[in-house]
């Protein structure tokens, strides 16, 4: 002691100097232990998620979160609203919100919104999963293979190993978060669905908030392990960020809605048929191109059943082969019948969010077939009309006779041409007679009206 207080006079600080010293050590330290609490009560992200499950979505979602860690925020809020999704899509979020460095919160909102299917997953696998009242959760049995409910051979042994792949993996997402997991595989299995507050009772969610206001109330104080890291959450006075979907994620989640993607399909086939038929338009070409890509792109993050998309090219042929050949109208049935078909089939899934809708399938399926069948009519009125041009045009037409011999052999003036005729021989030149036939370029002709005999 006598040593400190002796190099304390040797450097020359007294004992005001150091109770300054400690002083400001102090004010600092307690800075230093308050800037994570700062930080978690400085902001949080709010993400609005009002569709289908799909990779749009996904990207949507993962890249905010990357956003939020980075802008120092306190959590990320889901408010989830949809039907479900694609497997892959779901799996990318889930992935992002286990690995997040900072909380996840999925709210289930607003009032009468739903978490079915994928969204269910997404839930569950929040760091904090929240429901508003009048919502429901659950119906997670995977339906993507297959088109029928057909519970034998091959196909059921598929749909067997993807329903214990996802139970399997539901449940270890519900284990990790401390959530029930008996709930979690008979939503998989037996796809229950459950109320807000039966939810909360069985250990489904952390709890039921009124609206946004009322969940950031209740989030504050809760504390959220990450990891090695504990969080306590600062909501109550945070300022909430919203990030809604940028016009580049809404034009890429609406193209992956079914029902646009068969509309870009059709527009697209249909550009292309114009341009075969009259080469130089260009611009149907164009659109039809820029459609048919954008369909693709759309058939990329959808359960495409290709058998739909080979009836439909099917129904396109057979209108076309109409025109060329005589078939009374059975190839245009038959086309009808194959568009109509492959248009119901072209995804192979009985959830509705990814099917086209019937509303859409039949207008559209009644336009093309109704453009086909006029086409068809105006190809054949054409065929059946006679000929207006060459030598086949004259037939039918009136002509005034110039030469005439007893014999029944002269010369007719018929558009503005001298011709070498054939006909009866009571005929004199001025008289009007039909062309009733051409033969070796000579005109077979008839008596017409107005002769004077």
């Amino acid at each position: 002691m006598g040593r400190y207080k002796k190099g304390v006079k040797r450097i020359g600080l007294t004992s005001t100097h150091l109770g300054t010293i400690k002083s400001r050590l102090f004010i600092i330290s307690v800075m230093i232990m308050l800037l994570p609490l700062r930080a978690l009560a400085s902001s949080v992200v709010q993400l609005n998620v009002n569709d289908a499950i799909t990779p749009p979505i996904a990207s949507y979602i993962s890249e905010n979160i990357d956003y939020a860690i980075a802008s120092g925020a306190s959590a990320v809020i889901i408010q989830l609203d949809t039907p479900g999704g694609l497997d892959t899509a779901m799996r990318k979020i889930v992935k992002k919100e286990m690995n997040s460095n900072i909380p996840v919160v999925v709210y289930v909102g607003p009032k009468g919104a739903r978490a079915a299917s994928a969204g269910a997953i997404i839930t569950i696998a929040a760091d904090i999963a929240a429901m508003a009242p009048g919502t429901n959760i659950g119906a997670a049995h995977p339906v993507s293979i297959g088109t029928s409910g057909e519970k034998s051979g091959e196909n059921k042994t598929m749909v067997e190993k993807v329903t214990n792949d996802a139970v399997a993996y539901v449940r270890s997402i519900a284990r990790m978060r401390g959530r029930n997991e008996k709930w979690a595989e008979a939503a998989i299995r037996k796809s229950i669905s459950t109320p807000a507050e039966e939810a909360l009772k069985k250990g489904v969610v952390d709890l039921i908030a009124n609206n946004l206001t009322d969940l950031l109330t209740k989030l504050d104080g809760r504390k959220v392990k990450k990891n090695s890291t504990t969080f306590v959450l600062k909501t109550k006075d945070a300022t909430i960020v919203k990030r809604p979907m940028g016009f580049r994620y809404r034009l890429l989640s609406k193209i992956s809605n079914p029902n646009v993607a068969y509309i870009l399909m059709m527009i697209g086939l249909a550009g292309l048929y114009f341009e075969l038929a009259s080469p130089g338009a260009i611009l149907p070409g164009v659109i039809g191109g820029i459609s048919l890509i954008l369909a693709f792109f759309a058939f990329n993050t959808l359960p495409v059943n290709y058998a739909g998309i080979a009836l439909i090219l099917l129904a396109i042929i057979l209108f076309i082969a109409e025109i060329k050949v005589p078939s009374f109208g059975l190839l245009t049935v038959g086309g009808v019948i194959s568009f109509i078909l492959g248009s119901i089939l072209l995804f192979r899934t009985p959830e509705l969010y990814a099917r086209v809708s019937m509303g859409v399938i039949l207008p559209i399926a009644i336009l093309f077939s109704a453009f086909f069948v006029i086409c068809i009519y105006l190809v054949i009125k054409v065929h059946s009309r006679p000929a207006v041009t060459g030598m086949e045009g004259l037939i039918g037409e009136a002509a005034e006779v110039y030469i005439w011999n007893e014999q029944g052999n002269g010369q007719v003036f018929c558009h503005g041409e001298y011709w070498h005729a054939k006909g009866p021989g009571n005929l004199k030149p001025g008289d009007t007679v039909k062309v009733k036939d051409v033969k070796n370029l000579k005109l077979i002709v008839i008596p017409g009206e107005g002769n004077n005999d």
